[in-house]
């Protein structure tokens, strides 16, 4: 009786269970490759026959960037039914692009008319710039490609970042949590040849949900680009750490542009002198405007610049590492700024913008006729906005979004 329950069970699932034998010799794949065309394309091509009409072919992908889930998207590749098919499924970079070294998983699902089907085993290919011959350099989770300049120029930029991580992780508690590559081009014509709707003071780029950063750096301009790089780490480990379900959170800018400008180490003079001026001549901008956009105007934008810096510095340096981390945490699971603030720090941010203006105007003036007094005839003509802004761009680069 056993013995016929048993065999009754097998022939059951002999019956439900798809013929992949039978699909395999009845479909056969003559050709799986994809090519790259950087950076216009990928193009996925394939050719299979069969004993009846192929008549479905599926081109199944997922790119590695971060997701709570894996999604996978499917493409239709456009060809006439017949028992021999060749086709190709072209990823158009025009409409969704994808940054120099991203990973794509991708495979077929192949069926004909007489119902068999079959999945190819699954491929991995990395939308690499083929136009140069890079070196590579890998510290931690962190990876850098370049292909100008010398061994001590790669291993200068390097320690940069790593001592970008550090700063951060010692003064506010974030830390990278997933590996990220950088790929240093040698100048910005290079790097804007690595897009496709580049803006002609495009420095870099950081795509913070591939976890990837190309930025132009000439070899003669290793300490400009030393900063820069660290800013960008800035970025991307901030974006890393408040990446919720909900995908990237918007955070406020002046501390998204704070937090990275700290990651670039000791504050840049110009800055600090820029802010003295706004102090000086009451131009300082609220805490609450400083959360959207900054203006494209120089002298408003990097005064914008100028007060983020300080107005993380004095967080950290008034409240503690532990607190910028809460903050970061609430921003995450979908609190406002005000909300996260009030609950962190007991102010929401026109609380912040009056304690702050309080502290950095205080500081201003005890040390003012030591080390600012040559600041009482600066004028706007002085300072040269457009030259400032310009290093500005380039050092806080265009956040990638996929």
């Amino acid at each position: 009786m056993i013995k016929r329950f048993i065999w009754l069970i097998l022939a059951v699932l002999l019956f439900i269970v798809p013929n992949v034998t039978h699909a395999q010799e009845q479909i056969r794949l003559l050709d799986n490759t994809a090519e790259i065309y950087f950076p216009s394309a990928l193009v996925f091509k394939i050719e299979a026959e069969s004993q009846s009409d192929i008549t479905k072919i599926r081109l199944h992908y997922q790119v590695d960037k971060m997701n709570y889930a894996k999604v996978t998207s499917e493409a239709w590749a456009d060809f006439t039914p017949s028992p021999s098919v060749k086709t190709e499924w072209i990823w158009d970079m025009r409409k969704a692009n994808l940054p120099a070294g991203a990973t794509v998983e991708y495979w077929w699902t192949i069926e004909t008319e007489a119902g068999d089907k079959l999945v190819t085993y699954s491929d991995v290919i990395h939308f690499d710039d083929l136009r140069y011959s890079w070196q590579k350099l890998t510290a931690g989770q962190l990876s850098l490609y370049w292909y100008k300049g010398s061994q001590s120029f790669a291993d200068e930029l390097m320690t940069a970042s790593q001592r970008a991580f550090k700063s951060l992780t010692e003064d506010t508690g974030v830390y990278l949590e997933k590996p990220v590559s950088i790929y240093i081009y040698a100048s910005d014509k290079d790097l804007q040849g690595a897009m496709i709707f580049p803006q002609e003071w495009t420095g870099g780029v950081a795509f913070t949900e591939y976890g990837i950063i190309a930025i132009g750096v000439p070899p003669e301009e290793l300490e400009w680009g030393k900063r820069a790089l660290a800013h960008e780490l800035g970025h991307m480990v901030t974006h890393q750490i408040t990446f919720s379900p909900y995908g990237a959170i918007l955070l406020p800018t002046w501390l998204d542009e704070g937090l990275a400008m700290h990651a670039e180490g000791e504050p840049d003079p110009y800055f600090q002198s820029v802010l003295e001026y706004a102090i000086t001549e009451q131009k300082l901008i609220s805490v609450r405007s400083l959360s959207s956009p900054f203006s494209a105007k120089p002298e408003e934008a990097y005064i914008s610049y100028a007060e983020s810096q300080s107005l993380v510095e004095f967080l950290i340096r008034n409240y503690g590492k532990d607190k910028i981390f809460q903050l970061l945490n609430l921003l995450k699971t979908g609190n406002s700024c005000d909300e996260a603030l009030t609950e962190v720090y007991g102010f929401d941010q026109d609380g912040l913008d009056r304690i702050w203006q309080v502290y950095v105007t205080e500081q201003m003036q005890s040390r003012y006729e030591f080390e600012y007094a040559p600041l009482r005839e600066t004028s706007t003509k002085d300072i040269q906005w457009e030259d400032m802004l310009l290093k500005s761009l380039k050092a806080n680069m265009l956040l990638g979004v996929s």
